[in-house]
């Protein structure tokens, strides 16, 4: 899948409802060159649109030079096309691994992406590594400036996650002390705890004591946030891709109160499915299509999901 290619299909203006959703399955099948090459069954599945207006759209794609029969056939007589005026981002001059000028009595400097990444010269002077701000493969403290500060080594670790389970049981039975531990909120507690208690000169059991009741007591907000988001995200309706809606574009262009509230006068089917998808796409509006998605028969399932 070539996220560029996708990009550009979405951008690109065609005719209809019925081009945009091959161009968009050409670009969702298409490799890092540009090319695709979806059998006319695996089209007919990704679009739901039947043969013969496959290869009608794709006849018409062609005329308007967004596609091109390269000439190469692919297995059971499947033929690759070209994606026309897609501009990928390893096309652009900004990705190329050289950049700045090397001479023979000058700074030679190379950014790519060897080992090497300070700078060279023939007759000029070389990195000095007595300022400590040396390049090391070694991700050490060595590659920072040596009059930083060391915290880590000179801080004193005061948690024992064995009394800290200890400590959580004995106060509240009821929970499982793994859960609170692996918390994503966790560490965001121990920190502001260990700030809050700074200036106190407590040993490191009564800390743990006093930490597992605040990790007992601030839990529920997490609870609660977590339950309160998950409520929500619930009732949001998601699609899992360009072609799924189109799909249900097409098929609540075909929905008679739809038609009555939505459609203009003189306006052909493809046009109506064309708006509809349009105002599919965008985040804000599709929540207010739940209902009429619900009556063709859409099932709202998690983020990503759809």
């Amino acid at each position: 899948m070539s996220l560029d290619a996708t990009v550009w299909a979405w951008k690109t203006t065609v005719d209809g409802a019925s081009q945009k959703l091959v161009l968009l399955s050409l670009a969702d099948r298409a490799g890092d060159d540009h090319k695709c090459f979806p059998s006319l069954k695996r089209l007919e599945k990704d679009t739901t649109l039947n043969r013969k207006t496959i290869i009608k759209v794709l006849d018409e794609l062609e005329l308007k030079k967004l596609i091109k029969f390269t000439g190469e056939i692919k297995g059971n007589g499947v033929k690759v096309y070209q994606l026309i005026g897609v501009f990928g981002r390893e096309d652009s001059s900004d990705t190329n691994t050289k950049k700045g000028t090397s001479t023979k009595n000058d700074t030679g400097v190379d950014l790519g992406t060897g080992s090497k990444n300070g700078t060279s010269t023939n007759n000029g002077t070389g990195t000095s590594t007595d300022f400590g701000t040396e390049t090391s493969t070694n991700f050490g403290t060595q590659n920072l400036p040596r009059n930083l500060p060391l915290e880590s080594k000179n801080k004193k670790d005061w948690l024992c996650l064995k009394k800290l389970r200890w400590e959580l049981d004995q106060a509240d039975p009821t929970v499982v002390p793994k859960w609170i531990i692996e918390a994503s909120w966790f560490e965001r507690e121990k920190k502001a705890f260990e700030l809050f208690n700074a200036g106190n000169n407590l040993c490191d059991d009564l800390l743990i004591y006093h930490f597992a009741d605040t990790l007992l007591k601030n839990r529920h907000k997490y609870d609660k946030a977590q339950n309160g988001k998950s409520s929500s995200e619930s009732d949001l309706v998601f699609f899992s891709s360009p072609q799924q809606i189109y799909v249900f574009a097409n098929k609540l262009a075909q929905l008679p109160d739809v038609i009555d509230k939505f459609s203009m006068p003189g306006e052909s089917f493809e046009k109506l499915a064309s708006r509809i998808a349009a105002k599919l796409s965008d985040p804000n509006e599709l929540q207010n299509w739940k209902s009429h998605l619900q009556a063709v028969g859409f099932k709202p399932k998690s983020r990503g999901a759809a």
